[in-house]
């Protein structure tokens, strides 16, 4: 999933911020070392970040259902995980740097959200969008400050990118038979049993449950022996939603 955003960035800034010049693209750290060898304009995207996105993480099982829309699996939903790129632009000239940097906001604040049927590969598996977003506040345990500090490089002009992307899990959980029939209810009265003569649930019988409407117990005696005359038990069973 990580090469694939950033074959989707590099098509994105190619197509809406370099328009076809010849900056070069690459996603090198930053380093001193970096920029000492570093030859021609270049547009450096580094990834430094990787998380998930627990705002929008399902911690629940999803059903899957099959053409005669019964229940055949269960699977994980997609997690989703934010990448944070480093964006900057090195040429001889700050002001250089400043117009190609006013072009690659204009790309991605243009671009907040990849539609899944214009995704690629492992991306477009989930049929869920891929969000950017750049220039948001960082978080209170980290700050840019501290990459370039991290980087031994110093601090210069960059764009933050978040790139909230999905990724499949690919785990099923097993499930049981389908529930063919109605529950049963035994009960125990002076040596007799009595069963619960119940309806199958609507799903599977096409009948609707009215609120309030009575269930009779129909009285069966012991092994052998006729059911105690009179003696029925009649219950309410209430709808449940």
């Amino acid at each position: 999933m990580i090469h694939e955003v950033d074959e989707l960035l590099e098509k994105l800034v190619k197509r809406d911020a370099l328009n076809g010049s010849s900056v070069e693209l690459v996603f090198d750290a930053p380093t001193k070392d970096w920029v000492a060898r570093r030859n021609g304009p270049a547009v450096d995207l580094y990834l430094y970040d990787i998380r998930e996105d627990l705002q929008r993480r399902v911690p629940a099982w999803e059903d899957q259902h099959g053409a005669d829309g019964k229940v055949n699996a269960r699977t994980l939903p997609p997690r989703r995980f934010k990448l944070s790129y480093l964006v900057t632009a090195w040429t001889q000239r700050p002001e250089d740097e400043h117009r190609l940097l006013s072009a690659l906001l204009s790309a991605f604040i243009r671009n907040p959200m990849i539609k899944a049927d214009l995704l690629e590969g492992t991306l477009a598996e989930p049929d869920l969008p891929v969000y950017i977003d750049v220039g948001q506040p960082p978080s209170q345990d980290r700050s840019l400050a501290d990459v370039w500090s991290a980087l031994g490089g110093e601090l210069k002009p960059s764009l933050d990118v978040v790139v909230t992307a999905p990724i499949m899990v690919n785990r099923q959980a097993p499930i049981g038979p389908l529930v063919l029939a109605g529950p049963s209810l035994g009960l125990t009265s002076g040596g007799a049993t009595e069963v619960v003569a119940k309806r199958a649930p609507a799903a599977m019988t096409g009948d609707t449950a009215e609120e309030g409407q009575p269930i009779e117990l129909v009285p069966v005696g012991a092994a052998g022996k006729k059911p105690t005359p009179g003696m029925a038990i009649r219950v309410r069973g209430l709808r449940t939603r």
